[in-house]
């Protein structure tokens, strides 16, 4: 038997649930935690019985490539959870895995909701208020717990019957990787998924060249936060750029072109100015314009209700032209950037610093235990 799985799809929900796992352990260290994730949860303690970075995908197109590698490990796990009956399954984030996981839990009756023996726990709930708001209906029939990292999220889920709590924001939990300095590199972060980094990488060095033209003297920096990623940029980096891992990046920098995930919260956060890039596969991009009910794509701009960081989309022409001439009205005054964006940091910390009723970890230890919270 096990006591805990995880299951943790993508680059940030294995940090995550890394950071959940570390201090289960450290306050039950006799916990077996297994996990199906990344490296970062196996550094935390948990036994890997799968990796998943190199299946982290995003959007329809993408997805359908290794469709039939997902539905069988999505079989497998359904087995595994019968043979080891771990207590409680946490679910992080990857809700286009994770909620399919949770309806075939309960539909083979091994979650508690459907009269099994594990409890099924959600950290990090799909942005139902970006689309598909009808979902909470299915969270709540298959899921014993869920915990949100906004706090504007419960409500979400007002009419209906689940337990659902505001856990904080991990983001606000662990140091950030990222300074402002107006006299440092550019910052280039083209994501954590190498499908998508292929395309917005040569896009970021696109535009990085337009703004050598006018500063000469520019370096860009270009952090990765896994290998796979790694090797690829450390094989396409053209001449005053450099790269290190995420962990070791060491330097304040002057500005960002990013794409739009995790990291470009943690940009916001820093109060560092910046441009967002997007470009999606073709298909991903011409459903996702029809189905997305939000107005941003930036965790930062949605928070902040505007577009407070310019978000420059792959059906803009030139695109890569305008990215730049964006990201150079903030490198030409950076006074007024400083002013501007260490204001949106404050307003953004302010938002997510919503003291939480309890952690995610003593979710885990009530589902656990029957200890933690009532």
């Amino acid at each position: 038997m096990a006591d805990v799985l995880v299951i943790a799809g993508e680059p940030s929900g294995d940090l995550h649930a890394s950071v959940l796992v570390r201090e289960l352990k450290a306050r039950h260290p006799n916990l077996s935690v297994c996990a199906v994730g990344g490296v970062n949860l196996q550094q935390a303690g948990a036994h890997l019985l799968f990796d998943m970075m190199p299946l982290s995908v995003v959007g329809l197109a993408e997805t359908l490539k290794h469709y039939g590698t997902f539905v069988r490990l999505l079989q497998w796990l359904v087995r595994w959870v019968r043979v080891y009956q771990p207590k409680v399954i946490c679910l992080v984030d990857f809700p286009g895995f994770n909620l399919r996981l949770a309806r075939a839990l309960y539909r083979a009756e091994l979650s508690k909701k459907a009269g099994g023996s594990t409890s099924v726990y959600g950290y990090i709930a799909p942005q139902i208020w970006a689309w598909k708001a009808q979902r909470r209906f299915k969270i709540a029939r298959w899921f014993d717990a869920l915990g949100v990292i906004f706090p504007f999220e419960v409500d979400c889920f007002a009419d209906t019957n689940l337990q659902v709590s505001f856990v904080g924001h991990p983001l606000l939990q662990q140091p950030n990787p990222f300074r402002y300095n107006p006299n440092g590199s550019l910052l280039l972060l083209p994501g954590s998924r190498l499908g998508a980094v292929t395309r917005i990488f040569p896009l970021l060095k696109e535009a990085f060249g337009y703004l050598k033209k006018n500063r000469p003297s520019l370096r860009a920096v270009v952090p990765f936060p896994n290998d796979n990623v790694g090797s690829y940029v450390k094989n396409n980096l053209s001449p005053d750029m450099k790269t290190c891992p995420l962990s070791e990046l060491d330097t304040g920098v002057c500005g960002a072109l990013m794409s739009s995930g995790t990291a470009s919260l943690q940009v916001a956060l820093a109060g560092i100015p910046g441009v967002v890039v997007y470009r999606a596969h073709p298909i991903t991009f011409f459903f996702g314009k029809r189905l997305v009910r939000v107005p941003y794509l930036t965790m930062a701009n949605l928070l902040l209700k505007e577009e407070f960081y310019p978000e420059i989309l792959q059906d803009t022409p030139s695109q890569a032209v305008v990215i730049a001439q964006r990201m150079e009205a903030f490198l030409h005054d950076p006074k007024d950037a400083c002013v501007r964006f260490g204001n949106g940091a404050q307003r953004l910390k302010e938002m997510l610093s919503t003291p939480p009723k309890h952690s995610a970890v003593e979710d885990v230890e009530r589902l656990l235990f029957g200890i933690g919270n009532g």
